[in-house]
């Protein structure tokens, strides 16, 4: 049967094979797995038909578990339900999949198999996940590849039916589910010729229904729980040959071999590794390898995982094993293996395969890269006379010493296979362009193609390698190239960050996007090793200044389009005609619902990349050329950061991570690591930067104030730091303080280069000549950094503070922020609300911060942005989970509360001393008890009296000297955790009347996982989930946690009123019970034209238009006999359907749905007239004198 091809990842595979036999869905975002439901969601919108001739009803659900309870209820009234998850998300279905197991009900859930978080959070790919499942009763069915993800979700979810078993259909997290592949799809009138009807129809009878009614869920006691349990018994015996059965029937309809355990190599193999999941493509590369070298080896690959069938496994095992090997991608502590290597322990314990010895390795956790020269020493170490038991792969572990060592670098892939990599910049398009480039190739050419993406964990702004290969020969080579025919570097700052040339074959292509136009420039700025090895291999050397052409069409920093036409030209893998062609088509697509603008400007910049490569006359000099890429140690006065940022953050940022050993990592087991390390990065990822005039500032310090990354500070200086200050450093007379001086410091290789700051400078509002900061070229404002380091040895003098307080929007500048460098987006719209708050707080605060964006750019290893002050005190933060934060940071302040409580009780004995000091000490501690800035000096006091005493109590209060400063309690997180996922126990939390402050970065969509609708996407967006337009309005979360009168509640924008913003978190903070502060946080997903460096004018726009309303709800002023409501919001005097339709979100809906738009918007706009109407009558509701 011939089958259409097409190019796609595992996710669009799986969902396009589930959406035929979904009738319902039940949904929630989790990283890897949502494209599957976003696909899904896009099918049915688009009106996909499936077998039973409906479009897939969808539900997206507030967590999780809300999404497994879901199913379970569609499954039980009748409906075939799907669900999409991974990692938590999966361990959080557990519950309902005993119970949709134990009812034998078929459903199928797609996994794309994920890392689960333990000392640290790993949004990658293993096997951790599922292994918890194994036990639950679901059938779990694996599949290797994007095209197995197609064929075997078939067969997963035509056994469910028939067998009445659910399935767990599993594949590796982004290695399979984000790898693109050319691959033969499932036309519907096939499925629908295998799916035995008659079992959806008896399915349907047996559902629950009043017309003929039964009961299920019972109480079962002692007496008959057993029995009843055991009844299921042939069900899963019965299941493993229906599994076969339709695998065989896929096998005769599209010529696979597909088996519940297939064998693949020699017939007489005496070394045989067994395994699942996408390494399996990688060991039949490497047998097909050691085969042409006479090895006689085999691979086990494991389908069907549970029923785990002894008879199969048996079967499939050559007479002739000796040894197996048994690959685990997951790690089980204080086990005596990892689960497969225990079940084919079991199985062939008492048969024929008695005496084989079976060996067990790990390999692959958190998407650990695995090659074939890190497959070759399992069958190496099988051959020797005493080989190690228990092994890792591709890690030194130097500490219990189990690792195999790595072969020397083997190229197995098959001949003619060209491979590609590509080094960008989160949010250049890099990713999204060369997705589409091997979509061209792989829809357009006879030549098999792959494409796989490669992210470290920061927003856009971090690294992205882009790893593509095509040939003539089908492709297995489910790892990361490491040798590669083109490489293209996109950003000019990384050639002295990364070794990227030494990837390229001898006699390959190296493409360039600097500003160096001349060799001179080439050789100043090139490490010599990289010239040594472009010269010494004959590589074909190119250069394009596309950053250049994407200013000059209009396009910003996105150089992708452009660099992808270079691409083009110089392998010819199409003709140029042609290619630009299909790059047009394809960018039309991507772009169109940005507008006909981004459309015109791609189309542009693709012309302009053909033309704008430059050939580089490689001179003989380079040959000879020496020197690599250095980074000095560090040196501080702080061991454990030292070595931290030695040992495991510079080689890490250098792309060697892989390369740190066991031993570095021994001290900080527990997932500890040393703030400030972000400071010690110096990405030096912008092209330009701002540089401070002098002449023009008017010093109001704003521009530091919305700085999301903490790169622009004010200094003031009295007369003598101001001789202190570097050569060079530009200073001037400060206002309203005489006799000091003032500078605004920048750090420019920490400068993300977003322009917000020059965007708001008052000083330019109505004539940007007169700006104070102006964007310069990197290069040129690299000596600031001095300047900058100066500043923040620099104590701020108490004379700042007292004339500029820190209550005022100015005088809070000159506090150190304790938030630095993230990971965050260039303009990110969160980082500036938790860099106030630590600049206010942050000595004496902790933070429990919800999983999602904010705790990835908050702790992204190895760089921590928050850091210390000059007294070595900082922000306390950590990360649990993504639904539990409220919990956890109330857990904490639990916590330090008993442990204050005690210290308290023993500080009050000492009121009546004797000594006159230490019971003024005393008493000053407990009447500062829940004042945060006078405990300090209080504690500081105690303390000092308390010193030397010979007394039992006071040596218990002096060794817990930290707890007595009365801390700061922080919730932080997105509108996912707290609108939804979370919503239970944030609004726990807050009924407890406990001194708790929660502050919500409220993006309106799921930022993390890729811009999906939570319960905050207003009416009329278009989110992920909600591909047609949001339907219903936002969750009033604020109202909700009024109605209690005991919690303070805020609404703020910090573009609209920096004064509200401030004032608002420090009420919040001072309040002595619960507080919530939700802050309007712009997103890169909200599609802003004009970008996040306009982030606090659109912040000031949505509250100008009445899309977003500012006010404070304090119950303090109620116990006054005030009123507790402030609305600083003014009635609207902006458009609200202009202000919305310059974000993507909302203008893409009209474009593609006008009519639609027109209801929606329509709906949105009075609801949100209504909503300040219902604020002003809440001023009146509260008023007392009312």
């Amino acid at each position: 049967m011939e089958r259409k091809i097409k190019t796609m990842d595992g996710n669009t595979a799986a969902a396009h094979v589930s959406y035929a036999f979904t009738e319902v869905a039940a949904i929630y975002p989790i990283t890897p797995s949502s494209v599957m439901a976003e696909v899904t969601d896009e099918m049915a919108t688009a009106g996909t038909k499936n077998l039973f001739g409906q479009t897939v009803k969808i539900a997206e659900m507030q967590s999780e578990g809300g999404a497994a309870g879901a199913v379970h209820g569609s499954l039980s009234a009748g409906a075939l339900t799907t669900t999409y998850t991974a990692s938590q998300g999966l361990l959080l279905m557990i519950p309902n999949m005993y119970k949709i197991a134990g009812e034998l009900l078929p459903g199928v859930m797609h996994v794309s198999a994920r890392c689960v978080a333990t000392h640290a959070l790993n949004i990658f790919g293993d096997h951790s996940d599922i292994y918890a499942c194994r036990q639950t009763g679901y059938a779990m069915l694996c599949s290797s590849n994007v095209q197995e993800v197609m064929d075997l979700g078939a067969v997963a979810h035509l056994s469910s039916i028939k067998g009445r078993v659910p399935f767990l259909h599993f594949f590796d997290g982004f290695r399979t589910s984000h790898e693109i592949q050319k691959i033969k799809v499932w036309d519907y009138d096939t499925l629908g010729e295998m799916l035995d009807w008659d079992a959806v129809n008896e399915f349907r009878r047996r559902s629950l229904n009043p017309e003929h009614p039964v009961l299920r869920g019972s109480a079962q006691n002692p007496d008959i729980f057993f029995q009843a349990r055991e009844a299921c018994n042939k069900y899963y015996d019965e299941i493993v040959d229906v599994t076969e059965n339709y695998m065989n029937e896929v096998n005769k309809r599209i010529g696979t071999d597909y088996k519940l355990f297939n064998y693949y190599g020699a017939k007489d193999a005496e070394h045989v590794i067994v395994a699942m999941g996408s390494v399996c493509d990688t060991i039949e590369e490497t047998i097909d390898y050691l085969a042409a070298k006479g090895e006689k080896v085999g691979l086990i690959k494991v389908r069907l995982y549970r029923p785990f069938s002894q008879k199969h496994l048996l079967a499939a095992l050559p007479e002739t094993v000796k040894t197996i090997s048994v690959l685990d991608r997951t790690k089980e502590p204080g086990s005596f293996g990892e689960p497969l290597f225990l079940d084919v322990l079991a199985a062939i314990k008492g048969t024929k395969f008695d005496g084989v010895k079976v060996l067990g390795g790990r390999y692959g956790l958190g998407s650990k890269d695995t090659v074939p020269s890190h497959i070759i020493p399992v069958f190496e170490n099988m051959k020797l006379d005493a080989p190690k038991e228990r092994f890792t792969l591709a890690i030194n572990d130097d500490v219990t010493g189990l690792s195999l060592p790595e072969s020397g670098v083997v190229d197995t892939a098959p001949q003619g296979t060209i491979c590609c990599k590509f080094w960008g910049l989160g949010s250049d398009g890099t990713v999204g362009a060369n997705k589409n480039s091997i979509k061209i190739i792989g829809d357009n050419t006879d030549m098999y193609a792959q494409g796989y993406f490669s992210y470290d964990s920061k927003k856009s702004g971090g690294i992205t390698v882009s790893h593509l290969r095509f040939g003539k020969n089908p492709i297995k080579s489910t790892y990361l190239i490491n040798r590669a025919d083109f490489v293209a570097c996109h950003n000019e700052s990384y050639v002295t960050k990364y070794n990227m040339v030494e990837d390229i074959k001898p006699g390959g292509t190296f493409l360039l996007n600097c500003q160096w136009k001349t060799i001179d420039e080439l050789d100043r700025n090139l490490p010599g090793d990289m010239k040594a090895y472009i010269a010494n291999n004959n590589i074909k050397f190119y250069t394009i200044d596309a950053s250049d052409i994407a200013i000059s069409v209009g396009l910003g920093n996105r150089v992708s389009t452009i660099l992808q036409s270079a691409f083009f030209k110089l392998t010819g893998i199409l003709p140029q005609e042609k290619a630009i062609e299909l790059m047009k088509a394809a960018a039309t697509k991507s772009f169109s619902k940005k507008g006909d603008d981004i459309v015109r400007m791609n189309h542009e910049a693709i012309d302009a990349g053909a033309t704008a490569v430059v050939k580089v006359d490689v001179p003989d000099s380079w040959k000879s050329a020496s020197g690599s890429i250095e980074v000095e140690e560090i040196h501080t006065d702080k061991p454990a950061l030292n070595k931290f940022v030695n040992d495991i953050l510079i080689p890490a940022n250098k792309q060697q991570g892989d390369k740190i050993p066991v031993s570095a990592f021994a001290d900080i087991v527990d997932g500890t690591s040393p703030s400030g390390t972000a400071a010690f990065e110096k990405r030096g990822i912008a092209l330009y930067v701002p540089e401070w005039q002098p002449d023009k500032c008017i010093q109001c310090n704003q521009c530091a104030y919305v700085c999301p990354h903490a790169v622009i500070r004010p200094l003031a200086l009295s007369e003598e730091e101001a001789k202190n200050a570097p050569e060079g450093m530009k200073l001037t007379d400060m206002k309203g303080l005489p006799g000091y001086k003032f500078t605004m410091t920048l750090s420019p290789m920490d400068c993300t280069g977003c322009g917000s700051c020059v965007n708001i400078c008052p000083a330019g509002a109505k004539d940007k000549a007169n700006n104070a900061l102006v964007m310069k070229p990197l290069e040129t404002q690299k000596d600031k950094e001095e300047g900058f380091i100066f500043g923040t040895k620099t104590v701020i003098d108490a004379a700042v503070t007292e004339k500029f307080s820190p209550e005022t929007v100015k005088g809070s500048q000159f506090l150190t922020p304790l938030l630095e460098f993230s990971g965050a987006c260039a303009g990110c719209g969160e980082t500036p609300y938790a860099k106030l708050v630590t600049q206010l707080f942050g000595d004496r605060m902790y933070v429990a911060n919800a999983t999602g964006c904010s705790s990835i750019w908050g702790n992204s290893a190895p760089s921590t942005p928050y850091t210390t002050n000059l007294e070595g005190k900082g922000p306390a933060w950590s990360n649990s989970l993504f639904e539990d934060n409220a919990e956890f940071g109330y857990g904490m302040k639990l916590a330090n509360d008993q442990i204050r409580e005690n210290l308290a009780n023993r500080v009050h004995k000492f009121t009546t001393s004797d000594n006159s000091e230490i019971a003024a000490a005393a008493n000053e501690w407990l009447n500062t008890y829940n004042d945060g800035e006078a405990s300090k000096k209080a504690s500081a006091n105690l303390v000092k009296a308390l010193e030397g005493a010979n007394d039992k109590d006071a040596e218990f209060i002096l060794e817990n000297k930290d707890y007595l400063v009365k801390k700061s309690q922080w919730i932080f997180g997105g509108d996912g955790w707290a609108y939804d996922i979370g919503f239970g126990g944030l609004d726990h939390v807050l009924a407890q009347n406990k001194d708790v402050n929660v502050l919500v970065f409220d993006t309106e969509v799921y930022s993390n996982t890729g811009g999906q609708s939570s319960k905050s996407t207003p009416v009329g967006a278009i989110a992920q989930f909600a591909a047609g337009g949001k339907e219903v309005k936002k969750k009033d979360l604020a109202a909700i946690a009024m109605s209690y009168g005991y919690v303070y509640v805020a609404q703020v924008a910090m573009g609209a009123d920096y004064a509200q913003t401030l004032k608002a978190i420090r009420e919040a903070e001072a309040y002595n019970g619960p507080s919530i502060v939700i802050a309007y946080a712009p997103c890169i997903n909200h599609g802003i034209k004009g970008g996040l460096s306009i982030a606090m004018t659109e912040e000031k726009r949505a509250v100008a238009s009445g899309y977003w309303h500012m006010f404070r709800f304090d119950p303090v002023k109620a116990e006054k006999g005030e009123n507790p409501f402030t609305l600083d919001s003014k009635a609207p005097t902006e458009d609200y359907q202009n202000f919305i339709l310059n974000e993507v979100r909302y203008s893409s809906l009209k474009r593609g749905n006008p009519e639609k738009a027109e209801r929606l918007f329509g709906i949105a706009e009075k609801s949100a007239a209504e909503k300040y109407e219902h604020l002003l009558r809440l001023k009146d509701l509260y008023n007392p004198a009312k």
